[in-house]
């Protein structure tokens, strides 16, 4: 068999509310849009020799050194390998092939576009290909869900609603074509430390329509929402703010916001070719910047795919 690859797309949240907290866990309640933005990770992989369902993970690629310190055992993606041979039993997994997966980093790690759950959905969908896994979807969602709240939206990697802690999915409005860029300074943010230092107030949930026409009206509707976390990130990291000053200055931009908690910027444009044509200009304000523009992902033929109904 050659190779198979996946890609696993940046996840974009084009606002992010922290609706409650789960009383039971201390786990934050949220309301997010995720979209799926062209810049992704590589996933390649090829058979191993053995038995058993092992995988072995090799990362190269422009942000590998920022998983230098990881133990591979620890990364998602053999994690997610292991929760599939958990999933199926001993016996069967015994005679599942071994693989071997090279990661190509090509996203900032800890940045906000869900790099390492998009990697580890990317892996599930090429071990269950592999390995010929037919597994109901409520069970991969909830092995997805062990695996990081992120995760079950990037494992169907299509533009979805987020609720609960990000595992309640439901369907997004229909888009507009529309440009992007993003933005990353090179900090990263630590999570918990956002969360801690936000101020302890909760958003409603947004009111949203089924679809979009136009791309002035996506923005019209997504300015009058926010990223609940954006705040606290930037007086953790106040780059993050200078980040989104360039984006607005950029010729074209429609609208700017940060993803996630941080760090990673987006900035919304009339088309794929306006978001390039401003890129030189973002650039110049951070030449140390990872900076990527083009179009939203919106093509999930592959991913959808492998997921069962």
């Amino acid at each position: 068999m050659s190779s198979l690859h996946e890609l696993a797309h940046a996840k974009i949240n084009l606002y992010l509310h922290v609706t409650g907290r789960r009383q039971a866990d201390g786990y934050h309640l949220l309301d997010s849009l995720a979209v799926f933005a062209g810049a992704a990770d590589r996933l390649d992989l090829k058979m191993g020799s053995g038995r058993g369902g092992h995988v072995a993970l090799d990362i190269t690629g422009r942000f590998c050194a920022g998983l230098g310190s990881e133990d591979c055992a620890d990364n998602l993606i053999v994690r997610a390998g292991a929760m599939l041979r958990e999933q199926i039993g001993t016996d069967a997994a015994r005679a599942l092939p071994d693989v071997e997966i090279t990661l190509h980093k090509e996203l900032p790690v800890a940045s906000g576009i869900g790099g390492g759950s998009a990697d580890a959905a990317a892996a599930l969908r090429l071990l269950l290909r592999v390995w010929n896994l037919d597994l109901p979807r409520a069970t991969l969602m909830a092995l997805a869900t062990r695996l990081g709240a992120d995760v079950p939206v990037c494992l169907e990697q299509c533009a979805a609603r987020m609720e609960g802690i990000g595992e309640e999915l439901s369907p997004a409005p229909g888009l507009p074509p529309c440009g992007m860029m993003l933005v990353n300074c090179g900090q990263s943010v630590s999570t918990p430390q956002v969360f801690k230092t936000r101020a302890p107030v909760f958003t409603p949930r947004a009111t949203l329509p089924p679809a979009w026409v136009t791309l002035a009206d996506m923005v019209r509707d997504l300015a009058a929402q926010t990223n609940d976390l954006q705040e606290a990130a930037c007086a953790i990291r106040p780059e993050i703010m200078t980040v989104l000053d360039a984006l607005r200055a950029a010729p074209g931009c429609r609208l700017a916001r940060m993803s996630g908690s941080g760090a990673t910027c987006f900035a919304l444009f009339d088309s794929p070719e306006a978001a390039r044509a401003a890129q030189a200009a973002v650039q110049q304000a951070g030449a140390h910047w990872w900076v990527w523009a083009g179009d939203l992902c919106r093509s999930t033929t592959e991913a959808r795919t492998s997921i069962p109904a």
